[in-house]
């Protein structure tokens, strides 16, 4: 079978996307990537054997309204050029990953009658997989979403390199901390954190992943406090951070989420407050329930985040979190793919 596989400009889209790629092309399937030819598509995908094929379209929400109106033209000419890669390389279902160049992927496969998979990362039903999802035979959710027909509770794919990382046991006498605000930074993050660690009386030792155009200042930030400390504008291998890790301070980003409770770390989340529909909150929440997290709001007091993170390492908290383990999203990318297998072979028989 060929399936068309849609995800555009995000790591929390392109990764998963990725992820059920690889395992499509194991079973013997042909992949073809539908994107915007952003560089991060290009990272994720680069290993890949598929042909892609990019479309020029910008968001819906928050625009003006003469912007949505170039949005939905562009919509509508994107359906006929995708109506002719289904043709031109015979696709038989799509596999979309949420973002607005989801909308006209799935309206050219329900045009040809053609099955329809999603995916939600978020504990929010995005826009367009809103729209799109009373039309999907299948919609997997990476968080539980209440009210969502013909769903499954499948978790988020991660990327494999997850999967073999072995969890690193601290003999070091110390607390070791990952902070991250994804590969673009947290500005909060960037600014605040820093000082939250001077004259706390703890031993502890910290990694940061700042941003690009960010390390200079964030270095001398820890400096100026006196704070052992690395940082970094990306680490290209997250999974080895978070396994060195006692705990993580880090958004409230579904992927990045999933990626550390995998490891079995736990992590004090600070959502980003103007999220779409407050997803990082929602998010947040639900890690929270899990007893693998604790939640900071931004708009709480400076000295009330260094008394939390104060109590997590006079506590010890992170100790609890290390003894939970969530397989979900180790698990999702099987569980996607052997899902979308078996609906073709229920319908071959009908």
């Amino acid at each position: 079978m060929k399936f068309l596989i849609v995800a555009a400009k995000t790591g929390g889209h392109v990764f998963p996307a990725a992820s059920i790629a690889k395992e499509l092309i194991n079973k013997d399937h042909k992949v073809v990537f539908l994107g915007t030819g952003a560089q991060i598509e290009k990272n994720a995908f680069k290993d890949i054997s598929s042909t892609s094929f990019n479309l020029s379209i910008e968001g819906f929400r928050g625009n003006s309204l003469i912007k949505k109106c170039k949005v939905l033209s562009q919509v509508l000419i994107n359906v006929f050029k995708i109506l002719r890669i289904i043709n031109k390389e015979k696709i038989d279902g799509m596999v979309g990953f949420g973002g607005f160049i989801t909308v006209p992927a799935g309206l050219a496969f329900w045009i040809k009658g053609k099955p329809i998979f999603l995916h939600e990362q978020n504990a929010v039903l995005g826009t367009a997989n809103k729209l799109l999802s009373k039309f999907a035979k299948i919609n997997f959710l990476g968080f539980p979403i209440k009210g969502i027909k013909k769903s499954i509770l499948s978790g988020n794919p991660i990327r494999d390199t997850f999967s073999a990382i072995q969890s690193v046991n601290n003999n070091e006498g110390l607390t070791k901390i990952y902070i991250t605000g994804g590969s673009q930074g947290a500005e909060y993050i960037n600014k605040e954190l820093p000082s939250m660690f001077k004259d706390l009386p703890y031993n502890i030792k910290i990694r940061h992943q700042c941003g690009q155009n960010n390390i200079e200042m964030v270095k001398n930030e820890y400096l100026s406090n006196n704070i052992n400390a690395e940082v970094n504008d990306f680490y290209e291998s997250p999974e080895e951070q978070i396994s060195w890790s006692d705990f993580v301070i880090s958004r409230g980003g579904a992927l990045t989420l999933s990626e550390i409770t995998s490891v079995n770390r736990g992590v004090l989340i600070i959502p980003l407050p103007t999220s779409i529909d407050n997803h990082q909150i929602a998010n947040a929440k639900i890690i929270e329930k899990m007893n693998m997290g604790m939640v900071h709001y931004q708009n709480e007091s400076i000295e009330n985040l260094k008394q939390k993170i104060s109590s997590i390492i006079e506590n010890k908290t992170f100790r609890n979190w290390k003894k939970i383990n969530n397989e979900t999203n180790l698990n999702a990318t099987s569980t996607i793919v052997a899902h979308i297998e078996g609906y073709f072979k229920i319908n071959e028989t009908v």
